[in-house]
């Protein structure tokens, strides 16, 4: 089973918030390697989504390789994705450079999603 919750409030997109949510249970190891996920349409109705938001959700993480479709097998979970020590590193001069210039937490973050969607 999987845990994701859809603010409908947010200004986050549903696809993306699933796909957030997804990569980071299978980044902490909550969703394993091999993690069998719900059917499109069992997810779709579970978050009472449009079925085409949870499918694009599943295919931009299958393109950033947290997943695996098999066709009629389903989809499943590649492997725990971690943060190598680079990144972490790359991300912590970041927040640093943030913080001298000033900037809120949220004002990095609507940044860090504009970069992101470019």
């Amino acid at each position: 089973m999987i845990d994701v919750v859809v603010d409908q409030a947010s200004q986050e997109p549903p696809f993306e918030q699933v796909r957030r949510q997804v990569a980071a249970a299978a980044a902490e190891g909550s969703l394993p390697a091999g993690h069998r996920l719900p059917t499109v349409r069992a997810l779709a109705a579970d978050l009472g989504l449009a079925v085409n938001t949870v499918a694009r959700a599943y295919r931009e993480l299958e393109a950033d390789g947290v997943v695996e479709t098999q066709g009629r097998r389903g989809t499943f979970v590649t492997a725990s994705v971690g943060v190598d020590g680079a990144t972490r590193a790359a991300v912590e001069r970041v927040v640093a450079d943030a913080r001298r210039a000033g900037l809120s937490r949220d004002q990095v973050v609507r940044l860090v999603e504009e970069v992101w969607g470019a």
